[in-house]
This record gives structure tokens, sequence and C-alpha cells, in this order.
């Protein structure tokens, strides 16, 4: 049953990959967002990996397959940026957000009340739509950088926000953003 779900998954992925990359490549963003968009033919080869949508499988790992051991908090991570102006490693908190259509990408809240962005590096991987408030351990790297109001309304139409919210969007946002190599999305306490 879990390989049929999981067929189901690839070819959902495989269909949604590509308007994915187009409206993220049509988003223009500073630093850590423009670095993603590179190599777009290299894109759909590792497409086929992608798994999304899928309630039976949203417990497990995404993209590098790596290890929950070692990674910091996020009040941590805010710490480190702060310090350092980046961070490489594992990071772990609960998911707050997903990009509803694809799941390629989501945010995680911080202590202050704001919340990071998570992409996946040269979007190779997508998590499940469904995995909103689920525990999670990320590894890659944390930068500042200024994300651009096209892209912020972009994002927000993506999370099923609504025209008014959406518009209400005039300004860029600094934030701390994430791009992670692999995930570990852990089960439910």
């Amino acid at each position: 049953m879990l390989k049929r779900y999981f067929t189901v998954g690839l070819f959902a992925a495989s269909l949604s990959f590509y308007s994915c990359q187009k409206s993220e490549q049509e988003s223009t963003s500073h630093e850590g967002e423009m670095h993603h968009h590179g190599g777009e033919m290299h894109h759909e080869e590792s497409s086929a990996e992608a798994v999304i949508g899928v309630a039976e499988v949203v417990p497990g790992n995404y993209g590098e397959e790596i290890m929950a051991e070692g990674a910091i908090s996020l009040a941590d991570l805010v710490q480190e940026v702060e310090a350092n102006g980046s961070y490489e490693g594992k990071i772990q908190g609960e998911i707050l957000d997903v990009c509803t259509s694809k799941g390629c990408w989501l945010t995680m809240q911080l202590p202050d009340g704001e919340s990071i962005r998570v992409t996946f590096k040269d979007y190779g991987f997508f998590v499940p739509t469904n995995s909103k408030g689920f525990p999670i351990v990320l590894e890659g790297v944390a930068n500042f950088s200024e994300t651009d109001v096209e892209t912020l309304r972009h994002y927000a139409k993506d999370a099923g926000k609504g025209q008014e919210e959406i518009d209400a969007i005039v300004s860029p946002k600094r934030e701390i953003t994430f791009e992670a190599t692999g995930v570990v999305i852990q089960e439910k306490a």
C-alpha cells in the first residue's frame, strides 16, 4: 500500500515540479534566495526523489539522509547568525507552515515570534504539504537575506493567504533563511 502512495506522490511531484521551479525563478530576491535558481536542467533530474502531500509518508527523511543528533535550537541559531553572519549545520524545531501547493518551502517560528523560511537545495526535493505541526530536524546553511515584495507576495499566495493580506505586503523583509540539503520529519509526540 505504501508503495502505491509513494508512486502517486512521485507522479504528482513530477507534474508540479516545473510550475514550482518556474514560479520561484520568476521571483527575485537577494543573497540566499538568488543562488537557488541555477542549473534548471539538473533540477528536473532530481525531481523523481520528491514526495508531496501523502499523509502516510509524512514522518521520514527527505533529501540527503541525515541524523537528528547534534541539532541546535532555533534560539541558538539566531545567536549564531547574528554573531557570525551565517550558520552551517543542523537545526531543530516545528513546522509552522508549508507551501500548500507543492511543498517546496516551509517556515518555522523563531523565539521572538518572527519566522525562518526554509528552501531546499537546488529544489531537489519537496516535503509533504500536510506536514504542518510536525517536529523537524534540518541540515544546511542559514544566512541573513532580504526578500523582495514580489517574492513575499508569492510566498503568501503559496501559503493560501487572502488577496487583502497579500496586497498589504509593501516592503521587503530582512530575515534569516535556511537552505536545507536534507530534513528529518519526526513523529508527533
